[in-house]
């Protein structure tokens, strides 16, 4: 029974033991947390304090945040001092009183079983040995001796087994309070806790919350009212036509503003990775002042990559795509070729940059100035040139100007034609003047190459070597028509009205850029990529010139030619420069100076002595001061 009943206090002692095991790794498990909320709420004060020192781009409203979270990060100081108070009441109270009853009971049981178990075993070995003792033949010596082994060992059995039975009976009682003490340290500990909190927050902190949580309602208003104005604009945005995300929905009609003084959009630049190879990339760009600036996606700013004054622009073909130009720079030099993603882009960049290039964005009123610049194409439906009423209203300014260019404009009319008498009504308009240089290289590819116009390039060096005067322009041709009368200027100037406004109607941008060498013989236009001479007009032919009076970049000059029968043709050719149209006028009427003064020495020596000469004996047209204007020395390409 003894033994029986043993065995149900041992198997109650292991369960204990096991329980208590758990019970304790719960407890440190709650007081490593409260160690942790220590560090945690430490950490927390810091990172509110953090708040004002960070950077952010957007600060609005952040001083009320900021006085708002210094407030709680002494509060959350405070806080931590209760809750260090509380993990070390938690480890007295709590922790302790558990280990101890593991440490000191449970393992005081464990050691009286051992010690228990060894006394048994020893009065077993020493019954077994009394019980071999032999029958016959006694020895009262060795007999003596086993039975006071017999009787120290079970004196030795019964005291071992009273104190474990009697730690086994106290077990029962001390695991009682093992389990409840722990739990009041607990309970205690987050009373005192809550009760410290109370009397410190509770009076003070009251108006505060209350404001916060006034501040964060507000806030959530805003946020509820802004997100519902979001919500609406959204709705608009998703209910528009299909077409807006199309590209090039309206390719047919698209509404084209050509008044632009500045312009922003993706564009497809083109950049050269080998001798044949290229490649296309898509980049942000967009024009501020005179400059065309371009900014790659992830850069905080964009960079130079033209600069769009005294620039031209023209449309050109380019690996079989679409909506393709390119930026000329003023020398002639061929820059960068974009493309746009529709009709309208790609208009739109190239009336931008034009306007750009000439430089009304410094005027007072860009706008206005681009308006003006381009009511050409709007005044193609009136018959009366919008040249004859500038002449009607500012006479007097004309005629001064041709008293200072002398020659300059001859034989100009004061009155004003009709438009009909000028020019023929529906007379064609010849927008290439001659083939590109490229198709000059196909045509002659393998050979000799030959001048289309019957020259050669020798006789065109020859030819500059002997004249006086040698003058070079970067001019883009426009345009050129017949014309029914060369008596006048005005002749130039409905020219010029009827080819920009064609070319404005019919949205055609492509020019020819040529280097037009202006000499004491002839008028030539030279391909800037080969130096062939496109063509060529004798100067004597040339009977009138004139520079536009507004856009200075426009002149134009009227040709009269013998044909066969021995009738004759009267045409006009239309031009841009890079540089002033009055500069290239006064070329052409110091070389008509230069024929008329050949025909008496004595003229010409007088003309060689009241003008500027180059080493070689040649006409200087301007002087140092009007060189930063665009006029460069012999061979040079005008500057803009």
């Amino acid at each position: 029974q003894t033994r029986s009943l043993l065995s149900v206090f041992e198997e109650d002692a292991g369960t204990l033991t096991e329980y208590t095991n758990q019970l304790l790794q719960a407890m440190q498990r709650v007081y490593g947390a409260q160690n942790e909320m220590c560090l945690a709420t430490q950490q927390l004060s810091k990172q509110l304090l953090a708040y004002e020192k960070q950077h952010f781009a957007l600060g609005k409203g952040d001083e009320e945040v900021i006085s708002t979270l210094h407030y709680f990060s002494k509060v959350v100081d405070e806080l931590n001092i209760l809750h260090s108070e509380l993990a070390k009441q938690l480890a007295d109270t709590m922790v302790l009183p558990i280990i101890q009853f593991r440490e000191k009971d449970l393992t005081e049981v464990s050691t009286l079983k051992d010690l228990f178990g060894l006394a048994s075993n020893e009065h077993d070995v020493s019954m077994a040995k009394y019980s071999r003792l032999p029958k016959r033949k006694e020895n009262e010596k060795h007999k003596a001796e086993v039975a006071k082994e017999v009787a120290n060992a079970r004196r030795k059995q019964h005291l071992s087994s009273l104190q474990y039975y009697c730690a086994l009976n106290a077990l029962q009682y001390r695991k009682r309070v093992a389990m409840v003490e722990p739990m009041l340290g607990y309970t205690r500990g987050q009373i005192n806790f809550f009760k410290k909190g109370a009397e410190m927050f509770s009076r003070r902190m009251d108006s505060f919350l209350s404001s916060v949580s006034d501040m964060v309602q507000s806030i959530q208003g805003e946020l509820d009212a802004e997100a519902e104005k979001m919500r609406i604009s959204q709705q608009d945005l998703i209910a528009v036509n299909e077409s807006v995300y199309t590209p090039d929905a309206d390719v047919t009609s698209p509404a084209i503003n050509r008044n632009l003084i500045q312009k922003a959009g993706y564009l497809n630049l083109r950049n050269k990775t080998g001798l044949v190879t290229t490649t296309w990339e898509r980049l942000y760009f967009f024009t501020q002042g005179g400059n065309l600036m371009c900014q790659p996606r992830g850069a905080v700013a964009g960079g130079l990559i033209q600069d769009l004054d005294n620039c031209s622009v023209m449309a050109v073909d380019c690996e079989d795509r679409r909506y393709c130009f390119q930026i000329t720079t003023p020398t002639g030099k061929a820059g960068i070729t974009l493309q746009a993603e529709s009709k309208k882009e790609y208009e739109e960049w190239i009336c931008a940059i034009n306007n750009i290039s000439r430089q009304i964005y410094l005027t007072d009123n860009p706008e206005a100035a681009a308006i003006k610049l381009n009511q050409t194409a709007l005044q193609a439906v009136t018959p009366i040139t919008s040249f004859g009423k500038k002449h009607e209203v500012h006479p007097s300014s004309q005629n001064a100007k041709n008293m200072e260019n002398d020659k300059m404009i001859p034989n100009e009319s004061a009155g004003i034609h009709d438009s009909t008498q000028l020019i023929a009504p529906g007379t064609p308009i010849q927008f290439d003047i001659v083939l590109p240089a490229t198709e000059f290289l196909d045509q002659n590819r393998g050979g000799r190459r030959a001048n289309p116009f019957g020259e050669t390039e020798d006789s065109s060096k020859e030819e500059e070597e002997d004249s006086l005067l040698q003058q070079m322009f970067v001019v883009r041709f426009l345009g050129s028509m017949a014309v029914q009368s060369d008596g006048t200027c005005e002749v130039i100037y409905e020219a010029m009205r009827q080819v920009l406004a064609a070319r404005a109607i019919h949205n055609i941008f492509r020019m020819t850029e040529s280097h037009l060498l202006v000499t004491s013989k002839n008028l030539r236009l030279i391909d800037p990529q080969t130096q062939v001479t496109r063509t060529s007009f004798e100067l004597a032919a040339v009977t009138q010139f004139a520079a536009h009076q507004e856009n200075r970049r426009l002149f134009g000059f009227v040709v009269r030619l013998s044909e066969a029968l021995g009738e004759e043709s009267i045409s006009a050719y239309v031009f841009e420069s890079n540089t002033e149209g009055e500069k290239i006028c006064y070329a052409i009427s110091l070389g008509k100076e230069i024929i008329e003064a050949k025909k008496d020495p004595e003229v010409l020596a007088q003309l060689m002595k009241s003008m500027p000469l180059t080493n070689d004996g040649k006409f200087v047209l301007l002087n140092d001061q009007s060189e930063e204007d665009g006029t460069v020395h012999e061979g040079e390409e005008s500057e803009a």
